[in-house]
C-alpha cells in the first residue's frame, strides 16, 4: 500500500514523533485510518513504537524516512518524477492557448495583406497604372505591432528565471501574457479546491485546543449545513471517535480520549480561524490591462476572420502571386479560426455569469457561520454552563520519555536490564496488593 501523503506531511511536521491523535488532528483524518497508515508506515520505513504506562502508543519515525519510502515504493518515485513532468506540460498547456491566438491571428492579418496587395495590384494594371507595386500604399503598410514586441520576451530562455527572480522580490505575482490568456479564457481554478480537507483540519484543531472536549456550539462555525438536534456531529464524533455525554441539565456535550493524547508539548495550542470561510470565485488572477489585451484579440481575431472570408468570397485568391500557399491555408481553416475566436469569448463569458451566480451563495454560507462564531463568543448563560460541563471532561495527556515503558528501538532485555527498578517496584506493589 502507498503512504499516504497527509500522514508523511504530517509527521514531518510535528517532528518525527507522533501520536495517531496528533495525526488525525493535523491531517483532519479519520482516527481509524490514521491509526492503519501509521503502523504501515511504522513498517516500511523503519518506525519505531514507544508505549507509555498508560498503554498509549507513540510512533519513532528516522528524518530520512520520506527517502526510505523513496526507495521502497516505484510509485512514489514515479509520481515524483510525474508531477516535474505534468508542471512543465501544464505550461505548455497554459500557454498554448496564447500562442494559437497570436498565431491565428498573424496568419489572418498576412492572407489578408496578402489579398489585399494581390486585389491592389490587379486594379492598377487594369487602369494602365504602372506606379510599381507599393504606390498605392504611399510607399508601404501598416503593420500592428503593439503588442507583438513581447512576443521575443516570451521566448527568451532567459525570460522565466528573471520572471521568478521578480516573483521572489514581491509578493505579488505578476502573470506573463501567455498565463493571462488561460486565465482569461478558464480560469485559475477552484479557490476551495482542498475545502473539506481544511475544514476537518480545523475541526480537529478545535478539538485538540479544547483538550478534547467540544459543544455543538464550538463546532458549528465550521459546518455548512446546521440542525437542531445537532446531527451535523455525528461525521465528527465517527471521524475522530468521539463520545457523547449528557449533562444534568439535559445538554450534549462531545469528548474524544484519543485527541486527549499528544506526544511534544508543542501540540498543546494549534491555531486555528474562527470559523470557515470559503473563497469567492474570481474570474482571473491577470490584471485588468491583461483582461482587456486578451478580449480585445479575441475580437481582433473574429473581426479578422469575417474580413478574411469577405475577401476570399471576392474570388482574389486567384490573384495572388507571392505567399499564395499562406493564403490557401488559411483558407483552407478559415472557419477553424473563426469557431476558435467564437469560443475564446464565449467560454469567459459563460463563466463570468456562472461565478456571479456562485459567489452570493458563498458569501451567504460565510455569513451565517460567522454569525454561528459571534453567537459563541457572546455566549448567553445557558452556553457558559454548557461550555463549563464540557471543560470537566477536558484533559491532555503528554507522553514523555519518562513515561515509556517500551519501545521498539531497544532490545527487550536491555530494557528490562534498565527498567529494572521500576520492574521490582511493580511487582512489590502487586504483592502488597495480594
Amino acid at each position: 500500500m502507498t503512504p499516504d501523503p497527509k500522514i508523511v506531511n504530517s509527521i514531518e511536521k510535528l517532528n518525527y514523533r507522533v501520536t495517531v491523535g496528533d495525526v488525525a488532528a493535523k491531517a483532519g483524518l479519520e482516527l481509524n485510518f490514521a491509526q492503519q497508515g501509521l503502523l504501515a508506515l511504522a513498517s516500511e520505513a523503519g518506525g519505531h513504537l514507544q508505549v507509555a504506562e498508560s498503554g498509549d502508543v507513540v510512533y519513532l519515525f528516522p528524518p530520512n524516512f520520506r527517502s526510505i519510502l523513496r526507495n521502497k515504493y516505484w510509485q512514489l518515485r514515479w509520481q515524483q518524477t510525474w508531477q516535474k513532468i505534468w508542471r512543465v506540460l501544464f505550461y505548455i498547456i497554459r500557454i498554448s492557448f496564447g500562442i494559437i491566438l497570436i498565431a491565428s491571428i498573424l496568419l489572418m492579418l498576412v492572407a489578408i495583406l496578402l489579398l489585399v496587395i494581390a486585389m491592389n495590384s490587379t486594379s492598377e494594371e487594369r487602369e494602365g497604372n504602372d506606379q510599381g507595386f507599393g504606390g498605392g500604399y504611399g510607399g508601404g503598410f501598416f503593420v500592428p505591432h503593439f503588442w507583438l514586441g513581447d512576443i521575443f520576451w516570451w521566448f527568451d530562455p532567459g525570460y522565466n528565471r528573471r520572471r521568478l527572480q521578480r516573483r521572489k522580490q514581491t509578493s505579488n505575482y505578476q502573470m506573463n501574457f501567455l498565463e493571462s490568456v488561460f486565465s482569461f479564457l478558464f480560469g485559475d481554478g477552484n479557490p476551495n479546491a482542498d475545502l473539506e480537507e481544511y475544514r476537518w483540519q480545523e475541526i480537529g484543531s478545535v478539538i485538540r485546543n479544547s483538550k478534547g472536549a467540544v459543544i455543538g456550539e464550538q463546532i458549528a462555525p465550521y459546518i455548512d449545513e446546521m440542525d437542531r438536534d445537532e446531527d451535523y456531529m455525528i461525521p465528527v464524533l465517527s471521524r475522530f471517535n468521539g463520545y457523547p455525554q449528557v449533562s444534568p441539565q439535559g445538554e450534549i456535550i462531545y469528548y474524544f480520549p484519543e485527541l486527549q493524547v499528544m506526544a511534544s508539548h508543542q501540540q498543546e495550542s494549534i491555531s486555528t480561524t474562527s470559523y470557515l470561510q470559503e473563497k469567492l470565485w474570481r474570474f482571473s488572477q491577470a490584471n485588468g490591462g491583461q483582461i482587456t489585451l486578451a478580449a480585445g484579440l479575441g475580437a481582433l481575431n473574429i473581426i479578422a476572420a469575417f474580413v478574411l472570408n469577405s475577401l476570399l468570397r471576392g474570388g482574389a485568391v486567384s490573384a495572388v502571386t507571392y505567399g499564395k500557399s499562406i493564403v490557401l491555408f488559411a483558407a483552407s481553416i478559415q472557419w477553424f479560426l473563426l469557431g476558435y475566436g467564437v469560443l475564446y469569448l464565449i467560454i469567459p463569458l459563460v463563466r463570468y455569469f456562472w461565478i456571479q451566480g456562485r459567489n452570493p451563495k458563498i458569501v451567504k454560507r460565510n455569513q451565517a457561520r460567522e454569525q454561528r462564531e459571534i453567537a459563541l463568543n457572546q455566549a448567553d448563560p445557558p452556553l457558559r454552563q454548557k461550555l463549563a460541563y464540557a471543560s470537566q471532561f477536558a484533559q491532555q495527556k503528554v507522553i514523555g520519555d519518562r513515561d515509556i515503558t517500551y519501545t521498539t528501538e531497544d532490545d527487550l532485555l536491555d530494557q528490562n536490564i534498565k527498567n529494572a527498578d521500576k520492574i521490582d517496584q511493580d511487582w512489590q506493589q502487586k504483592i502488597n496488593e495480594q
